[in-house]
Formats: structure tokens, C-alpha cells, sequence
């Protein structure tokens, strides 16, 4: 014990060091301009009382600076500064003008690091890495042209899904996992997910997303605001951080390595489908270097493609329940351009504006990423007149920006029309234009993702109704909640999916014979060594 209670006695003088330090390395600077204006402190630890808390809405909570601050506000947590962008046009200047400066990433000692999903392309600091990650990213799915390649595969995950809604509308969460989580891994990898039941490959990336998630919440793991804390023994009582490092790291690196594995395998049997990681593979060569590129440029497009599919969607079906006349107005223009005897497809986008507003208020409503990923700024800069110090997160409120009353009129309101050009009115901003992110780092799969929203949205409509459930006579009425996280989804709500008519439900039965149900290839995964 009395070596235990010295190591901790030890480990405290480090810890106080550490944070005198950064403090003092902060105060050193001798800034002849102040931060952006925020809260008071506390001595040594700064705004710590000021961040969210772990289930509160993060742009709710951060949007009343605004008032208080301004359009640009900060806080400054044991010696990081935190900057919050609650307009628009300041995060244009300072995160698309100034990008050389303000696109890193935060470092994350504990997921970064410790797990390694630092490799991933979403959490890749600025430079020579991250630039290969989007050329692989641009080249397969970086235009509107070149992602329209994948488009016959998302009608028929979309389909799926459909039938699936027809047998079991009462699952709409489940449905949607599966579609999404089946579609990315078949364009990224060209793997057959499990059409009925649980799939060994997405509980892998599932698992792995709860983790990622759960360990990018600031504070959950002591290590990531004392780094020294990493090389403590995991025996040392307090350090059970190093047996779930552990573990989460051989998650992370089979969830990488066994999809890689796969594919190598089906091309090296002639079996080449066109996937994102075929692609890469038949484009490089084998070097180290480039085979940890591919693999991880591959599982930046998994990990971050289905969750945020899956909050898209599942908004669109809450606001169908919400706002039945916009239902009505969208179901006629799919009727009247496309008639009833076939479903909607890609190609029939172009003619469908209702439809194609409807999707931009489904982004701009409810946008599911609210505060986007911290950008990180890898200098010094001086920005309206405040300081910005090198290392300092910026977070632009991208709920704010949707929401904002100059630009949107009734922000709150589901109105699609607001992007429709009418008798002495102009469209309003498209929501296409933050909520991918900003700068360098802006969605290299929003082409993709604004495809898979698209075709979800129009098939849906044309063969379904949605509306509030109703139980014993009485009209339920859903609670609308949004979580808190990085990607924010909808509180679990129920909702009444029907298909329109008797014909509409024969449309729907008629898409098992244009998209067969596939065998799956999860006994092939389970064979393979990676």
C-alpha cells in the first residue's frame, strides 16, 4: 500500500505540473489581443463547469453565447481554448478562407492513440496522410458522376428496406440500421450483409462505433486530460483504462483488417464488384505504407457512413408523422410525374422538385451532426480582432446556422417550399453548404450520403403512408427529442407505416423480383484469416 500511495502521491505532483504548465505556457504568450469574450474560469482548471453536460444538446447549450458573447465566443479548459462559431459567414472566413490553419484534428489520447482510430480519416490530423485518404475518397466517390456508380445498389438496399417496413412495420429503427449498415459495407467492401438476421460484420462496426463514440466524449477517460496517465501500469488501481484500451484496439484493428482481408480474397478468386476498396487496391501497390492507407481510407467510409444515414432517415420518417400535409404535397408530385406503376429512381430526381427540397429540409430541420468534428488550428491567428492560439478547437454550431432566423423564415418549421423559387421569392440557402463540414475537411461521401436520403425518401413515399399511431381510439402523440452526440439522432418514437393502397403494396411485393434477396457472405468472412 505504502508503494501504491506514493506512486498516486507521485502521480499527483505530475498532474498538477501538467496542467501549471500548460497554463503558464498559455499566459507566456503575452497576447497583445484577448480570446474571443466567454465566461470566467476557475484558477488552473478554466471554464471546466461551463462545458455540456454528457445528455445535453450541445448547439442548444453552446447557441446561448450568442447572446450573452456574441457570434464568436471561447472558453478555456485546463489550457485548451475552446472557440465556438455561432454564425455562418465567421465560419466561412475562418474555417473555409483560412483552412491552412484551422483543419487539423483535436489529439485523443485514449481513442487516438492508445485504440488507434487516429488512422481513421475523420480524426486524421492535417497533412500528407489525410491528403492521400481524400485523393482514395475524391477518386471513387468525390463527384456526383462518379457516385452515381453505387446508385443501383442503394435502390435496391432501399428496397429492401421497404419490404422489410411491409412485414414488420413496427421494427423502423431495426430497418434502417440494416439498410444503411448493408449498403456501405456492400460499396465499400462488396460484402453481402445478412438480409434476416443479425450480421457478423456490421456488429462489429457497431460495436466499434459505440466505442469510438462513447470514448470522444470529453472527460470519460482521465488519460485524455493527463497523457502521462498512458503509461501507468494497468495494475495500478484507477488504470483499468489500459485492459479497455486494449480491448477496444483489437476490435478496431479487426474491424479493419478482416473486411480488408475479404476483399483481397474475392479478387484474388476473380470475384471484383466494383467496390470502394477494390478500387483503391487495383489503383496502389502493395507497399506497408499504402496497404494502411487503403485499409483505413476503407473503414473512414464504413464508420462514418451508416450512422449518419440512419439518423437522416429516421428524422425524414419523423417528420412525415409530424407534417402530413407536406406528405401529401410530395406523394403528388411523385404521382403526377411518375405515375403509380413503378417506384421513383435516380433518374427522376431532376424532375421531381418538391421532392428534392423536401430533402434539403430534412438536412437543414434537423441537421445530424450539430456541431460537426472540432476543427484544430495548427497556428496562431488573429481573427476579428481576437486571438486564436495554435491548439485551440473550433466548433462551428451548425444547428445554429440552420436555425438562424436571418436566413430561414420560420426556422422551426418543416417547410420545404422555403427552397422553392416562387412569385417574388428567392430559394433560401441550401443546407448543402455547412452541413457537410467545412474547408479541407468537408464530407468527401456527401455525394453519396445525398443519393442514399434521396432514394429513401421518394420510394418511401410513393409506396407508404406514415402517420401517428393510434391506440385504443386515441391519436398518440410522438415526444420530439433529439439526443446528444456527435451525430444526433431522434428519441425513439412510434409511428403507423402502411402502404397506400392494395396496388402500392403488389409495388412493393414486385421489388423482391428486380433486387433478389443475395446469400450472404458471412460464412466467408468467418473462413478468413486477416
Amino acid at each position: 500500500m505504502e508503494i501504491i500511495t506514493l506512486f498516486m502521491s507521485f502521480a499527483g505532483l505530475i498532474a498538477v505540473s501538467y496542467l501549471v504548465e500548460k497554463v503558464f505556457n498559455r499566459l507566456r504568450q503575452g497576447r497583445r489581443l484577448p480570446l474571443p469574450p466567454g465566461p470566467k474560469g476557475l484558477p488552473v482548471v478554466g471554464n471546466v463547469n461551463d462545458l455540456p453536460n454528457f445528455d445535453e444538446f450541445g448547439a442548444l447549450h453552446w447557441l446561448k453565447h450568442k447572446d450573452v458573447y456574441g457570434p464568436i465566443s471561447s472558453i478555456t479548459t485546463l489550457g485548451t481554448t475552446i472557440i465556438i462559431l455561432n454564425d455562418l459567414e465567421l465560419a466561412y472566413e475562418l474555417l473555409d478562407n483560412r483552412s491552412l490553419k484551422h483543419s487539423s484534428r483535436p489529439s485523443q489520447v485514449f481513442v487516438g492513440e492508445m485504440v488507434g482510430a487516429e488512422s481513421l480519416t475523420g480524426m486524421l490530423s492535417y497533412g500528407d496522410h489525410l491528403r492521400v485518404h481524400r485523393k482514395n475518397m475524391s477518386r471513387v466517390i468525390g463527384s456526383k458522376s462518379t457516385a452515381s456508380q453505387y446508385s443501383t445498389l442503394q435502390e435496391a438496399e432501399v428496397g429492401h428496406m421497404l419490404l422489410h417496413l411491409l412485414d414488420e412495420p413496427e421494427h423502423l429503427l431495426k430497418h434502417i440500421k440494416r439498410e444503411a449498415g448493408s449498403l456501405i459495407v456492400k460499396i465499400t467492401y462488396g460484402y453481402t450483409a445478412e438480409p434476416f438476421k443479425e450480421d457478423p460484420l456490421l456488429q462489429m462496426v457497431d460495436e466499434m462505433d459505440k466505442n469510438l463514440i462513447r470514448g470522444c466524449v470529453p472527460g470519460t477517460f482521465l488519460v485524455d486530460i493527463f497523457p502521462f496517465l498512458r503509461y501507468v501500469p494497468g495494475w495500478v488501481p484507477g488504470a483499468g483504462f489500459q485492459q479497455t484500451a486494449k480491448e477496444w484496439k483489437a476490435l478496431f484493428f479487426a474491424t479493419s483488417d478482416k473486411p480488408y482481408a475479404f476483399v483481397e480474397h474475392q479478387m484474388a478468386q476473380g470475384k471484383d464488384d466494383g467496390s470502394f476498396l477494390s478500387h483503391l487496391l487495383q489503383a496502389s501497390d502493395s507497399s506497408p505504407e499504402t496497404v494502411h492507407t487503403n485499409k483505413f481510407s476503407a473503414l473512414g467510409l464504413f464508420g462514418g457512413g451508416a450512422d449518419t444515414t440512419i439518423a437522416s432517415i429516421t428524422t425524414f420518417f419523423l417528420t412525415m408523422m409530424l407534417y402530413p400535409e407536406v406528405q401529401k404535397k410530395a406523394q403528388e408530385e411523385i404521382d403526377r410525374v411518375v405515375g403509380q406503376s413503378r417506384l421513383p429512381n435516380i433518374h427522376d430526381r431532376e424532375n421531381l422538385p418538391y421532392i428534392q427540397a423536401l430533402v434539403k429540409e430534412v438536412m437543414r430541420w434537423h441537421p445530424i451532426g450539430p456541431m460537426g468534428l472540432p476543427h484544430s488550428s495548427t497556428e496562431d491567428d488573429v481573427f476579428k480582432g481576437y486571438f486564436i492560439p495554435k491548439g485551440a478547437m473550433v466548433f462551428p454550431n451548425i444547428w445554429q446556422f440552420a436555425h438562424d432566423p436571418k436566413r430561414y423564415s420560420e426556422p422551426m418549421t418543416f417547410k420545404p417550399e422555403r427552397f422553392l423559387a416562387g412569385e417574388g421569392r428567392e430559394p433560401e440557402m441550401d443546407p448543402g453548404k455547412y452541413v457537410f463540414g467545412f474547408g479541407r475537411r468537408v464530407c468527401p461521401g456527401r455525394y453519396l450520403a445525398e443519393n442514399s436520403i434521396y432514394l429513401n425518401v421518394v420510394q418511401t413515399l410513393a409506396v407508404y403512408s406514415i402517420s401517428k399511431p393510434v391506440r385504443d381510439g386515441v391519436v398518440v402523440e410522438p415526444e420530439v427529442k433529439f439526443l446528444a452526440g456527435v451525430v444526433s439522432h431522434p428519441a425513439p418514437f412510434d409511428v403507423s407505416i402502411k402502404p397506400r393502397s392494395p396496388q402500392h403494396e403488389k409495388l412493393i411485393r414486385a421489388i423482391e423480383e428486380t433486387y433478389p434477396w443475395e446469400e450472404s457472405d458471412a460464412k466467408t468472412l468467418e473462413h478468413i484469416t486477416a
